[in-house]
């Protein structure tokens, strides 16, 4: 049966539609304004070269494109009562040229304004966070540097587990944020890739080379098969995997100080700018800016799980994308913003070496070496070192001492009870074996927790981070020269 309507509806759109649909667009239209602007100048220089767009509807198109690019988004006339924002910037348009806004329609949808938009956006983005993420791996690595001798008691699961350094604790905190880092960058390769002349799905017949729109636009070029163009996702789910990545990584250290931090542990002191005082109870100074970073991180999850529900939709749906100008961007600037807090959380730390030196010697993190000693030492499988350790480590809790006070003979006396004979350990001198400064100077291979390993591991992670900066820095200049460039080429245009 066919349908007795078809084409555009006449009727105007619901008040329901303009709040939960129109206004959920025009809410992100401050974050693609600018690109929007950049979208239509490349696009009406485009079809002014073609000889699509005759010479003075272009000129008057640009001035007016021009004088809109240097007006503040939250100075133009976005309103969902006007529909989307491309709606709102046509009404705009129509009103000041008349039939000469018709132009910007020509070989071109909407959704496509959008696109270029978005990854204009996305790119800037991109490498200011990765720019972000380096910056703090150079805050840890200074840290790493300053406390690579600073003992400490390493833990699993709050429990104390081998002696090690801050330094090397805090240092595995800076490669995954070098990773992140470098994930972002190499996102580029798909973030900065020209979706225009796509059309809607198939390309448009008015364009036969979609590289000029690239170029002018600073992008390498196209996303070459034009539905792929308009549609593609996948990448917008990396950013947000990273993004996420990134985050959680410094959530997991913000858990850490959070608990190091409290008067129970006392192993640092986070700077006064980044704690809340309690307006109840005088004693206590709240360690805010890790609770900010622990919740950013759970809503950066929602966030890519959410994104996930809404793209797993049919092929060519607008809701994959109308979801995405807001909720991508704004991941971006999320974990940027707390990547900055963790950076200066980070570089303005206290470490109490010395409430950490006296937790570990009052502990058993010695055990693991103490094992290892009794095997070589008395010829023994460590399975049965690991029981004759473990026995006399229970025994000298029970009575009230720490692992530096195990003696050859309690370790004899534990292995009677586990192996039915001793081990001749009596007498032997353990003091190099349970001093955990002598346990960690031997942590000499790659990675280890010896002072030089760790201030050498610092030295290559901060070099890193300076590579990472000037990499993104660089790609940054080259977005704005090229923005720059198509703005003075429409000056030029416009102004003949």
């Amino acid at each position: 049966m066919q349908r007795s309507v078809t084409g555009p509806s006449e009727a105007a759109p619901a008040p329901e539609l303009v709040e939960a649909g129109f206004g959920l667009e025009v809410a992100d239209a401050p974050l693609l304004h600018g690109g929007l602007n950049l979208a239509d100048l490349a696009h009406v220089l485009d079809l002014r070269a073609r000889g699509v767009l005759p010479e003075e509807p272009a000129r008057r198109l640009l001035d007016l494109l021009l004088t809109v690019s240097e007006m503040p988004a939250d100075q133009f006339p976005y309103d969902p009562v006007f529909g989307d924002p491309y709606n709102c910037r046509e009404r705009f348009f129509a009103e000041r040229l008349g039939d000469d806004a018709g132009w910007l329609h020509a070989g071109r949808p909407r959704r496509e304004a959008g696109r270029v938009a978005l990854r204009l956006l996305l790119r800037g983005l991109v490498v200011e966070l990765a720019a972000d993420a380096a910056r703090f791996a150079d805050a840890v690595s200074g840290q790493a540097v300053a406390h690579a001798e600073s003992l400490m008691p390493d833990q699993t699961y709050l429990q104390q587990a081998q002696p090690s350094t801050f330094g090397h604790y805090v240092l595995a905190f800076a490669y995954p944020a070098l990773r992140d880092g470098e994930r972002l960058l190499r996102g580029l390769d798909w973030v900065n890739r020209s979706p225009g002349g796509a059309g809607c799905v198939n390309g448009s017949r008015l364009v036969d080379d979609r590289t000029r729109v690239a170029g002018l636009l600073g992008f390498p070029g196209v996303i070459e098969h034009t539905r792929d163009a308009m549609w593609q996702i996948d990448g917008l789910i990396d950013l947000l995997a990273t993004a996420v990545s990134l985050v959680t990584n410094q959530s997991k250290l913000a858990e850490d100080l959070e608990i190091w931090d409290s008067q129970e542990f006392d192993f640092v002191d986070l700077a006064g700018p980044y704690t809340r005082s309690s307006v109840l109870m005088p004693q206590k100074r709240n360690p805010y800016a890790l609770a900010i970073t622990r919740g950013a991180a759970g809503v950066l999850i929602g966030r890519l799980s959410g994104f996930l529900a809404v793209v797993k939709s049919p092929s060519a749906r607008s809701d994959n994308m109308i979801f995405a100008y807001g909720e991508v961007p704004r991941a971006l600037q999320l974990a940027g913003k707390v990547t900055r807090l963790m950076a200066g959380v980070v570089a303005t730390l206290d470490v109490r070496a010395e409430r950490m030196l006296e937790s570990l010697r009052n502990g058993f993190s010695q055990a693991t070496d103490l094992a290892e000693f009794v095997m070589q030492a008395a010829g023994v499988d460590y399975r049965s070192a690991y029981l004759v350790v473990g026995r006399a480590v229970r025994e000298a809790g029970r009575q009230g001492l720490r692992g530096l006070d195990l003696t050859g003979a309690m370790l004899d006396e534990a292995a009677r009870e586990v192996l039915g004979r001793t081990l001749g350990l009596a007498g032997r001198d353990l003091g190099e074996v349970l001093d955990p400064r002598a346990i960690v100077l031997t942590r000499t291979a790659s990675g280890g927790a010896a002072p030089a390993v760790v201030r050498q591991m610092a030295a290559a992670c901060s070099l890193a981070a300076a590579e990472l900066e000037a990499a993104a820095g660089g790609q940054a200049l080259a977005f704005r020269e090229a923005e720059d460039d198509l703005l003075n080429r429409a000056r030029e245009v416009a102004h003949g």
